[in-house]
């Protein structure tokens, strides 16, 4: 019985550079997507950069025997792609964190309830976006991604050390950042 088990675990296995590209598609095609979508923040073009993602990974097919992380090299491709897209794309006025702050002071609900509207999660996302690149790429990684400290370094190519300190910097400016605004509402 043990034997047909590993026989057939064995005949499972992708044998061929086609077959693990298969595989590689079925089980991360969800990762990537995320991780696009985490940096052009647009359905459409997140969409893009996968399929752009597949199609690298389609030409060095040759490569994914020799990948040890598949996830972590995928999402490092998707990462730097979207990059890539994003510095591409016209930026759009995406509004004011001052302006989206005013909202929240206007606001008649009590600042628990205020908290739970989507405004603070817009006003969070303008922070986010705010924040400089070297600090917001592992932020987005660790937090919406939840890839693991090795992770993120590798996909950024930059030691765990690092970033875990840049994570760290991003949550603390945020968390002044976020108090700031929210101080200001409270005196309003």
């Amino acid at each position: 019985m043990t034997g047909q088990v590993l026989a057939s675990t064995v005949m499972a296995m992708p044998q061929t550079d086609d077959e693990r590209l298969e595989l590689a598609v079925r089980d991360h095609a969800r990762l990537v997507y995320r991780v696009a979508y985490s940096v052009v923040r647009n359905h459409h073009d997140a969409e893009d950069v996968v399929q752009e993602t597949f199609l690298r990974v389609f030409r060095h097919r040759g490569k994914l025997s020799g990948v040890v992380t598949l996830h972590t090299w995928l999402a490092r491709i998707a990462w730097r792609l979207a990059l890539d897209h994003k510095r591409k794309m016209p930026s759009p006025d995406a509004g004011n964190v001052d302006d989206i702050a005013e909202r929240l002071r206007s606001s008649t609900a009590n600042p628990a309830e205020t908290l739970l509207e989507s405004e603070m999660s817009e006003l969070l996302e303008k922070l986010i976006s705010g924040l400089p690149e070297k600090l917001r790429a592992p932020l987005t990684l660790s937090t919406l991604e939840e890839l693991s400290p090795a992770e993120i370094a590798e996909v950024l190519g930059i030691s765990e050390a690092a970033v875990r300190s840049r994570v760290f910097r991003a949550r603390q400016l945020l968390k002044d950042r976020l108090g700031a605004l929210l101080e200001g509402i409270h005196a309003s």
